[in-house]
């Protein structure tokens, strides 16, 4: 909950009126798509859209508050867009870091995201899952090394704190501070 304080219109500030804290939400073109894993990464809700009708996309993050993320200039450009019905983000280039920058930049992204909660193939919700409940379903060395686990509910990936996911780790701790994926002439 996030409290804020207004004030009325006799100049007084009233305390106590209470806000959800909305999460963002993502459409990834498939233009921009290694952006969505970044995302996920992240903790944030970030759908792939790899179609080609535009108007579907636009659809789908109306009907869901989702923010569009691509890097077609022309989508940019859609009444939509323009008129702020619904939010979009043109990035550039391919170098997906810069985009992210880009991204984080564009948009404020809370610095408090929630790393390593959403499946990056498919989007889910990881679930924790104690040592015993996987033992079938990692390396036989993945087992005797680690102790927690995050499983998919949907298409039932294994995720462990091993080295790969300790250098993604470092990558969104630049990513936090603005570090070296930032963009030249971006801010943190």
């Amino acid at each position: 909950m996030i409290t804020a304080r207004t004030s009325t219109p006799c100049g007084r500030t009233e305390r106590g009126l209470e806000f959800e804290r909305v999460e963002p939400k993502f459409i990834v073109d498939v233009n921009a798509g290694k952006l969505a894993k970044w995302l996920r990464m992240m903790g944030y809700d970030a759908l792939l859209f790899d179609e080609l009708d535009d108007g579907r996309m636009v659809k789908t993050a109306l009907a869901e508050g989702r923010t569009i993320i691509t890097k077609d200039s022309e989508f940019i450009k859609r009444r939509a867009v323009v008129t702020g019905r619904v939010k979009a983000v043109l990035v550039a280039g391919d170098d997906p870091e810069k985009q992210m920058q880009t991204v984080i930049g564009k948009l404020k992204l809370a610095r408090d995201f929630k790393p390593f909660s959403r499946c990056l193939e498919c989007n889910a919700e990881l679930q924790s899952r104690h040592q015993s409940q996987v033992k079938d379903s990692v390396p036989p060395r993945v087992f005797e090394r680690h102790g927690e686990y995050m499983e998919c509910p949907v298409c039932r990936r294994i995720y462990w704190r091993g080295t790969h996911w300790e250098s993604m780790d470092r990558k969104l701790q630049e990513f936090n501070s603005g570090g070296p994926g930032r963009s030249e002439g971006e801010t943190p």
